[in-house]
């Protein structure tokens, strides 16, 4: 039998492959994803080059062609979708250039965390929030000014700075403690905010998002749940997850 001629769907990932980018450093993203990926969808990932620039035009350029390259090497695996899972590295505007560049040059769907911010916001209704990041005030004000270009303000904003003595400090993003991002929240939270977001897929929230809901009385959306759930949605998997906020559930 021809190899080239196969066409059945590969051992694993018989529902869907999903393909993954996500930053050096991340190590959250896989682990978040792992926890909520549902039977028969498998994940694929590669390692990217973080893009803090995104704005000028020797940085967006650098991003596309780093995300041309990556992008490339997961659609070598077949697979049915590929995530830019990275919230700083994606803010580009407009929302749907950089997914729309990545399905021209790979001809698979394809989705970011920018996007997926966007769209989860939007799907929930939520047209003002509260932000909760690891970032530095720079990176903040920028995550600010993009969501605003999208229709979405912030009422409040705050981060654990790390960035503002160089890149080598994102390292640090994967040991906050869930019970440091749960009081992250509720510092952040306002009457006037109809969500919490928690941004950066290097954030690990899984195991605070629920209770953040119950008590705030509010959804609370993080990069990788969006992500993942904007991701499910374009692969064609429909199944509502619990355990994981109302996004994924209700969505």
């Amino acid at each position: 039998m021809r190899l080239d001629r196969i066409d059945r769907p590969t051992v694993y990932g018989t529902r869907a492959k999903i393909g993954v980018i996500v930053p050096p450093a991340n190590t959250a993203n896989e682990a978040e994803w792992a926890r909520m990926m549902p039977a028969g969808v498998t994940l694929h990932t590669a390692r990217m080059p973080l893009h803090l620039d995104t704005v000028s035009k020797a940085g967006e350029a650098a991003l596309y062609a780093d995300v041309e390259r990556y992008a490339g090497d997961l659609a070598l695996a077949s697979v049915d979708l590929i995530a830019y899972g990275c919230t700083a590295g994606s803010m580009v505007s407009p929302v749907d250039a950089l997914p729309a560049f990545m399905t021209g040059r790979t001809g698979r769907p394809a989705v970011t965390t920018a996007q997926a911010l966007v769209e989860a916001l939007r799907a929930l209704g939520a047209a003002r929030i509260a932000l909760g990041t690891p970032y530095d005030r720079a990176l903040n004000e920028h995550e600010v000014r993009f969501l605003a270009e999208h229709g979405i303000e912030v009422v409040h904003e705050e981060g654990f700075g790390y960035g503002a003595g160089g890149p080598q400090e994102h390292r640090n993003i994967a040991r906050i403690r869930p019970e440091e991002v749960y009081a992250l929240a509720k510092r952040v939270d306002r009457p006037e905010a109809a969500a919490i977001l928690l941004s950066c897929t290097d954030l690990a929230t899984l195991d605070v998002i629920e209770r953040l809901e119950t008590e705030c009385g509010k959804p609370v959306v993080s990069s990788n749940t969006a992500t993942f759930w904007l991701a499910l949605r374009r692969a064609g998997i429909e199944a509502r997850l619990d355990g994981f906020g109302r996004l994924l559930k209700d969505h």
